[in-house]
């Protein structure tokens, strides 16, 4: 039987899972890791990522039947992170870290703003790894090479030298069109010809584990090793949002949406921004800051099982009576940036219930204003919407989703971005992507005060009155 390998190396854990044709995951494994953190300082150190690695993969191939043939193995990492390296890939500094802010974008973004316009992002941020690895060259000695977190790990595996791929390297400044790195903003900023690998898109083949790291992670001598993406594109993969038209919602601490599309969308706000897909196709998303991450803040110590049962029963398929925006902190990314945006309450929800349903109903009005958003910039939204994140937990939050899309919405046996490794190291992803149901909408009577919600955000300066304006003429439709 043919067995695919997927690894998720993220920012807590890192987690391997062996995956049959059919989509059984016959092995898992997990390991945690440590992160450094200091105000805007965020680092981890590149070694515990290999041996974590090692030891989760060990772990999830440890049970593999006799006659179970490794055909293949990716791995996805953080969007942004990098470090300095030898050239014999040793760790020259430690790991900065997605959201390590302390770069500076500026000179990235002077030299570089016509190519940064041209693919539909308009201006780097701080945390990005071009400005992070302007920072680090600073000191740097002769010779330093760049790395992300995969390569980092993946030359590990194959022995040599590898390519970065497009999907982790955008936050570096490939040009995703040309797919190759823009020589002449490199030069205006002074990067070393060499210190960037050469790229490929995601699904191409690196090369294959080499004995050495064979020992170490138990992944047979000769398997191929496939270039991999960002975690955020693992997760698209593994639900199975690969096809114009069909987005990914992933509802936790935040919102998240990705989706596919034919051709490269152009957002003038600069608040969604496409990764390149392995068929050359884009990959469009955003990432909002409201979530369920208001649930801990303002219902502390609550049982929120609980208070999803008692709000189903009560509502049932009812709106309830008051919408909460649910900001986690100051300040906004999608489906507006809005720095200066904050939390508030439409109505007076009168107890937890009411308080909890309100943020619910809250964060599904931001999921709604997203696509009515995407559609404005041209987006295609008319294919499948599935469901991941932990929201999918609450049954009632699931079914409300679906009344304020006013869409059906799709559920997933099993959407993990070590999956979609697994998908992409070779998999059949048709086989390997299983439904576990699909929740229809019903008639909440959820424009008058989707449109109010909308409204609010107008009024208070944060939503741009032309995606307001469509957003009233979508609902009309």
């Amino acid at each position: 039987m043919s067995v695919w390998v997927g690894i998720d190396l993220g920012t807590q854990s890192v987690r391997a899972l062996a995956v049959a044709a059919d989509g059984t995951v016959l092995g898992t494994g997990s390991r945690p890791l440590t992160s450094h953190r200091d105000g805007s300082r965020h680092e981890q150190d590149p070694e515990q990522w290999w041996r974590e690695l090692a030891a989760a993969t060990r772990e999830a191939l440890r049970g593999l039947p006799d006659g179970e043939r490794v055909e293949g193995v990716a791995v996805d990492a953080t969007s942004g992170t990098i470090l300095l390296t030898d050239a014999g890939g040793r760790a020259l500094t430690p790991a900065l870290m997605y959201d390590d802010r302390r770069a500076d974008a500026t000179r990235a973004n002077e030299a570089g703003a016509a190519v940064w316009e041209r693919l539909g992002y308009r201006r780097m941020q701080p945390n990005w790894a071009l400005p992070k690895l302007l920072w680090l060259l600073r000191d740097a000695p002769r010779g330093a090479r760049a790395a992300h977190q995969s390569d980092f790990v993946n030359r590990r595996l194959v022995g040599h030298d590898v390519a970065t791929d497009l999907s982790n390297a955008l936050k570096t400044g490939v040009d995703l069109i040309e797919e190759r790195w823009p020589e002449d903003v490199l030069d205006a900023l002074g990067v070393p010809e060499g210190t960037l690998p050469p790229v490929v898109r995601p699904g191409a083949r690196l090369g294959t584990v080499c004995a050495a790291a064979a020992a170490e992670t138990g992944l047979p001598e000769g398997t191929p090793v496939i270039a991999g993406t960002t975690d955020g594109c693992a997760a698209q993969l593994g639900a199975g949002a690969r096809r114009p038209g069909s987005w990914n919602s992933v509802l936790g601490t935040t919102l998240v949406l990705k989706g596919v599309t034919k051709e490269l969308i152009h957002d003038p706000l600069g608040v969604v921004y496409s990764h390149r897909a392995p068929d050359g196709s884009w990959l469009p998303g955003g990432a909002s800051s409201t979530g369920a991450g208001v649930l801990s803040r303002d219902l502390p110590g609550a049982d929120l099982d609980a208070l999803s049962r008692q709000a189903a029963e009560r509502y049932g398929r009812r709106l309830p009576p008051a919408v909460t925006y649910p900001l986690v902190s100051r300040g906004e990314r999608f489906p507006f940036a809005a720095p200066d945006a904050e939390g508030f309450t439409l109505g007076a929800p009168s107890d937890d219930v009411e308080r909890y349903a309100a943020i619910l109903l809250g964060a599904a009005f931001v999921e709604r204003l997203c696509f009515d958003y995407l559609d404005l910039l041209g987006a295609p939204a008319d294919g499948e919407i599935i469901l991941t994140g932990g929201a999918t937990r609450s049954a009632y939050w699931t079914r409300l989703r679906a009344d304020v899309l006013e869409r059906p919405v799709t559920l997933r046996e099993n959407a993990e971005p070590a999956l979609g490794m697994a998908v992409l190291a070779g998999g059949d992803p048709d086989a390997m992507i299983r439904t576990s149901a699909v929740v229809e909408p019903v008639d909440a009577g959820v424009r008058e005060p989707y449109l109010r919600f909308v409204a609010e955000l107008e009024e208070r300066g944060w939503l741009d009155g032309r995606a307001a304006a469509h957003a009233r003429e979508r609902t009309a439709r």
